[in-house]
């Protein structure tokens, strides 16, 4: 798509109705939903097991052939959990699966195709069991770069930022650059320098989602309903 042909109108009616979709299909299946949450693509996130809280503020982005999901092995009461908290950013083609315990902290962001999980799944030698489990955490402001894998057993340090495809089996410390397989620390970050992160993006969320609006409706002036059904039916190239 060249360019958005939909009206403000249309375009706002649309994002009510996947946060209507949240609200009835998702935020049920959910120990806790946050306010200020918004889920892009709703109905292509995925859920199964319990219990799963999501705090604040959190961003959820999923597509026909990028779904989310987050899941968690059916086991003895209180023992398999994910844990999202504020302002954290979830990307398309993002899996968490948890048989113990997986704790994503505030403003972490998950890239595209990330999967974190607590167990291997099946044991070395003995194929049918679930394997090993130990829990997962990201601690505050976390990045973790496209299609990186975060294996069992491992802490990521509080600002610390994982490279693209890298394969995360031992923990890493805070306030650090880590790449590769399996991921080694590259790069140190001065913990003296301020981060900005999503939790300051969102401390005002009534001005934010003021500017959002006014910025659509700039890009979007002039769209009318019928201009955009003949873009949908007759699209016309280089336009």
């Amino acid at each position: 798509m060249r360019k958005d042909y939909r009206p403000y109108a249309v375009k706002k009616a649309w994002l009510k109705f996947q946060k209507f979709y949240a609200h009835h299909f998702l935020a049920p299946q959910l120990q806790a939903l946050g306010k200020g949450f918004a889920f892009l693509g709703p109905w292509h996130v995925q859920l199964f097991g319990g219990p799963i809280a999501i705090g604040q503020y959190a961003t959820f982005i999923a597509t026909s052939d990028k779904k989310v999901r987050l899941s968690v092995w059916p086991a003895p009461k209180d023992q398999g959990r994910i844990i999202i908290g504020d302002y954290v950013l979830v990307c398309p083609g993002v899996r968490i699966s948890a048989a113990k315990e997986i704790a994503i902290e505030d403003n972490c962001m998950l890239a595209n195709g990330v999967y974190i999980t607590d167990s291997d799944w099946h044991g070395i030698y003995d194929r049918v069991s679930m394997g090993h489990a130990e829990p997962v955490r990201l601690c505050k402001n976390v990045w973790v770069g496209d299609s990186a894998i975060v294996c069992k057993g491992v802490t990521i340090g509080e600002n610390s930022i994982i490279g693209a495809g890298a394969i995360v089996v031992s923990s890493i410390p805070a306030n650090c650059v880590a790449v590769g397989n399996p991921a080694r620390v590259v790069r140190q970050l001065d913990p003296n320098e301020t981060f900005t992160t999503r939790a300051h993006w969102y401390a005002d969320p009534a001005r934010l989602a003021r500017e959002f609006m006014r910025w659509e409706q700039a890009v979007l002036k002039g769209n009318t309903f019928f201009s955009w059904l003949r873009h949908c039916l007759f699209p016309k190239h280089g336009a």
